[in-house]
């Protein structure tokens, strides 16, 4: 049976930084490269306070929280051109081109709304072919009086859309574009660009984990049509090593034997790629290629502090293989991660999330990945 419609809406409105691209990545990598210079670490702590901010809010918190000898200007002015280089190799988040392109070929009228400056914006969406040309109306932070969390920018994008701010759906991932979006009377999806933030999204009318998760059909507009048995195919990616001890729960605890992956060297790939539960094709250099199910996240149930990769080869092995050479591909999309009331609601889910990739993996779409070459070469071909 269909959900009913939490509020109809006739336009969508996307905010562009940590929510269609993954500027967030990029900001780290340059404050990290740059703070050296005045003798200083970024942590990462200050990125909650920069988030959705506009560049010069964003620089007065970087000089005021690590005690810089410069002025908020100046360090626009030292820090600016290495952004501009950076630019071209922001990456789309997960789903991002599959939302623009979805709204388009339906003719769902589209605005973006950014704090970033308008230049700064067409920059950006020149990287990213179709994009532009996807949106009716695009507006910058330098072109109102008052940015986010004021509702201006908001308001200023349905009236360049010609209607009526109630028909708008948001899509943000800051608390003040979230608050903003509210302040303009329209609904608003949060998308939280940093992890384990949920919790300062409670005014936002839903918050999901990523725009993989979005559900256009709650709010009145046309339901995406790709998925296949409950499943998500997306761009396979690739991960591998030896197998590791992890926290000691899965066979003990849930009763199921994960074999856990190394996330040294693989920080990037792993922030690239939303938490949730993904399947595909497992491959031990001695023994095989199998199913596999896995989840990537925090596992909330259990409160982990890093972002971990658990997958659950889908085999009954007689024997442990830790320090084995395990290759694995990525081919689908399951669900993002959650929280559960118990132990025996998670255990359930997990095991229905196993039936679901079992079942999807005897389809064409995904079998075929079964023999990349990947899952079957030796970490000494692959260094070759």
């Amino acid at each position: 049976m269909a959900k009913p419609f939490r509020k109809l809406v006739s336009c969508v409105i996307l905010d562009l930084d940590g929510t269609l691209l993954n500027t967030d990545d990029i900001v780290s990598n340059v404050l990290s490269a740059f703070l050296v210079k005045y003798g200083t670490q970024w942590d990462g702590k200050a990125a909650q306070k920069i988030v959705g901010r506009t560049p010069y809010e964003a620089a007065t918190v970087i000089v005021e929280d690590y005690g810089l000898p410069l002025s908020t200007d100046e360090l626009l002015s030292e820090i600016t051109p290495i952004f501009s280089e950076k630019w071209c190799n922001i990456k789309a988040q997960p789903g991002a081109s599959r939302l623009i392109n979805h709204l388009r070929c339906h003719g769902i009228p589209m605005a973006l709304a950014s704090n970033s400056s308008k230049e700064n914006i067409e920059t950006k969406l020149s990287y990213h072919q179709g994009w532009k040309e996807s949106f009716s109306f695009i507006i910058g932070g330098d072109q109102v009086t008052s940015p986010k969390p004021s509702p201006e920018i908001y308001l200023k994008a349905a009236k360049g859309l010609k209607v009526d701010p109630s028909s708008c759906l948001v899509i943000e991932d800051s608390p003040p574009g979230v608050t903003a979006g509210k302040a303009a009377s329209m609904e608003v999806v949060a998308v939280p660009s940093l992890p384990k933030q949920s919790h300062l999204f409670t005014s936002a009318d839903e918050v999901i984990n990523s725009l993989l998760d979005l559900q256009p059909e709650k709010w009145g507009l046309p339901a995406f049509e790709d998925w296949i048995e409950g499943t998500l195919p997306i761009e396979p990616w690739y991960i591998g090593g030896p197998v590791i001890k992890g926290f000691g729960r899965g066979s003990k605890v849930l009763g199921i034997p994960t074999a856990n992956l190394s996330i040294e060297g693989y920080s990037a790939i792993l922030s690239e790629h939303p938490s949730g539960v993904y399947f595909g094709w497992a491959g031990l250099a001695t023994r095989g290629v199998y199913k596999m199910v896995m989840s990537i996240g925090w596992n909330p149930y259990f409160s982990n502090t890093e972002k971990t990769i658990e997958p659950w080869l889908l085999h009954d092995f007689n024997e442990d293989f830790y320090g084995e050479d395990l290759r694995l591909a990525i081919v689908g999309y399951i669900r993002q991660e959650a929280n559960f009331p118990s132990l025996e609601s998670l255990v359930a889910k997990i095991h229905e999330d196993r039936q679901i990739a079992e079942t999807a993996l005897e389809l064409p779409q995904y079998s075929k990945y079964r023999d990349d070459q990947y899952l079957k070469s030796s970490p000494q071909q692959q260094s070759s």
